[in-house]
């Protein structure tokens, strides 16, 4: 086995590939108005974002699927107490196929859809498998390529329909040699009013009438979601962290003043008061230092001094973009714990119910978080006493703990800092790569390095290179970042309490796993793999690395869409499944 390296040069691509696409698609600062367009993700407005009280029946499926839907059939599970309907991509085995006895699960990696595990009918993991004989299943989990939010059957196939044109728009823009920002969208059909605000859809910009009323309610609202924790988003600690970044701008505002004592003040009993328990007199008190904090402002405006000049409406701007910033923070609210607790229970009890396996068991297959995802269920339920419900689990590219590896994954590591969380609330991973695509693929080559960590050298033929990158990947919260990211530090993955260690109960798991790893994954190495798979019970694991000195080698995305895996990859999982399907 080869040990993998990430070079210096690789770390500058990666930056400079991110600096281009936030160049071509703005800025998330949460001080600066952007033209960032998001793809849709058809979200209801946030005064619609409460729980249902009758969630329709979860046996639904689209008749009429989405464009950019090549499955057999298109379903949607609903979650319990939420909006969010998860697409599931159905593939039947042929009449021909040999008769399997369980269904067969397969799940994505992060910011990803299904359409990794099914680029063309020449290269569709989905299809060989149903081919085979497996009734084949791939989930989308929420905010993932056609799932959608909706609480009817009309919204849900209105809003799939938006997504798949708005992906489909995309690549043909890029075809086209038009950037995605330069492409006409329906993203303000989907997107909250706030959200289109926020991003620059809007040419009215900040009013500069000052309206002190306004502002107080809107500064006292702010600081009392912060004292809320953001809906639990954030931990106390977390909260003070990005109450103090608002108000270091407000400060920036007053420095060098004679008022800025007097803010320092105020700012000191607002920060202990966001401290405290929520209460009606914690309530009140907010908005009583709301109100001389605008004073002090308003008395700044009448000052002589040039600095002051258009403060009010200075400040006015820094707290509605603020405002927006936390908007964004609510409306992505999930982590890698909602998809384990809920996404993939509520898809599995809808898979067996369309299925009716004898034993109730699946088979699952997970490519990157897809893998993590089953970890995580082994463990969990290890710990319980509880059966997994999975007869047997394969894992692409998949660890719980990176950090013997040098992967590419670690310059997601400024994001474990809480206040990074308000400065980059959401990733939109893939705005970000269509936007750098041209760099990776046309003359001069600028970012051709970047393509390395998708697939090896002439593993992936152009045009499913392209379209994995244009069409499978979405926006990411940056919630469920911070918490992979735990990935990276002593023991491991851990829940969003920071208490249960994932691989500490991994040994505990009686399911036997089939790990897979690609010699040159520079996003999940081989050696992070073996960390996770020397956990597992020894009877219960097999370990294979794909890839040879002298090549063809294997890169993240080639162990599923690679223009060898046909031939090598895919018997040895079938191989695999075909032992423990009985």
């Amino acid at each position: 086995m080869c040990t993998l390296h990430f070079p210096v040069q690789m770390q500058s691509d990666i930056r400079t590939a991110l600096h281009v696409a936030f160049s071509s698609i703005g800025s998330l600062s949460p001080f600066r108005r952007s033209t960032l367009t998001l793809p849709p993700r058809c979200l209801r407005p946030a005064a619609s974002l409460g729980l249902l009280s009758r969630p329709f029946s979860t046996a639904a499926s689209l008749p009429d699927k989405p464009s950019i839907c090549t499955a057999d059939e298109l379903h949607y599970v609903s979650l319990p107490n939420s909006y969010w309907r998860l697409a599931l991509w159905r593939y039947h085995p042929p009449p021909q196929a040999t008769p399997r006895n369980h269904p067969l699960l397969l799940l994505s990696g992060v910011g990803t859809n299904a359409i990794g595990y099914d680029l063309s009918p020449e290269s569709s993991f989905a299809r060989y498998m149903s081919g085979q004989g497996f009734d084949t299943w791939i989930l989308e989990v929420r905010g993932a390529g056609l799932s959608v939010q909706g609480s009817n059957f009309k919204e849900i196939k209105e809003s799939a329909n938006a997504v798949s044109e708005q992906m489909e728009a995309v690549a043909k823009g890029v075809t086209n040699g038009v950037s995605p920002v330069q492409q006409p969208n329906n993203v303000s059909d989907t997107l909250s009013d706030s959200e289109i605000s926020h991003f620059g859809l809007d040419s009215i910009g900040i009013a500069t009438a000052w309206d002190e009323s306004k502002l107080v309610s809107k500064l006292t609202e702010i600081l009392m979601r912060l004292s809320e924790r953001l809906s639990g988003f954030l931990s106390d600690g977390q909260s003070m962290l990005i109450s103090a970044k608002l108000f270091d701008q407000i400060s920036s505002l007053l420095e060098g003043s004679q008022l800025s004592d007097r803010f320092e003040e105020v700012r000191a009993n607002l920060s202990n008061l966001l401290e405290k328990q929520q209460n009606s007199g914690v309530t009140s008190q907010i908005r009583d230092l709301s109100q001389r904090l605008v004073n002090i402002i308003e008395e700044g405006q009448r000052s002589v001094s040039p600095q002051f000049i258009d403060m009010q409406e200075r400040l006015s701007s820094t707290i509605e973009d603020f405002q927006k910033q936390l908007d964004l923070i609510v409306k992505y609210d999930w982590d890698f714990d909602h998809y384990l607790e809920e996404d993939v229970p509520a898809a599995m009890e809808y898979i067996r119910a369309q299925t009716k396996p004898k034993d109730g068991k699946l088979l699952a297959v997970g490519h990157s978080m897809g893998g993590i995802l089953l970890y995580a269920k082994l463990a969990r339920c290890g710990f319980e006493g509880r059966e997994p419900e999975l007869k047997a689990v394969v894992t692409l590219a998949s660890s719980l703990d990176y950090t013997s590896s040098n992967s590419t994954l670690k310059l997601l590591l400024p994001l474990a800092d809480p206040a990074q969380a308000l400065n980059v609330p959401v990733v939109p991973l893939g705005a970000m790569l269509a936007a750098a695509y041209p760099l990776s693929s046309r003359p001069p080559y600028i970012l051709a390095r970047l393509n390395n960590l998708i697939s090896a050298e002439d593993m992936m033929h152009p045009e499913l290179l392209k379209k994995l990158v244009l069409n499978n990947f979405c926006t990411i919260p940056a919630k469920l970042l911070l918490q992979l990211t735990s990935a990276f530090r002593e023991r491991g993955l851990c829940d969003r309490s920071g208490k249960f260690f994932f691989k500490d109960h991994l040994h505990k798991s009686n399911v036997p796993v089939l790990a897979i790893a690609g010699d040159q994954d520079l996003i999940c190495p081989p050696e992070a793999v073996e960390e996770t798979v020397k956990l597992l019970p020894q009877n219960l694991v097999t370990y294979k690395i794909f890839g040879e000195h002298q090549g063809p080698h294997y890169a993240h995305y080639d162990l599923v869409g690679g223009r060898l895996a046909v031939e090598q990859v895919y018997p040895c999982i079938i191989q695999f499944l075909s032992q423990h399907d009985d």
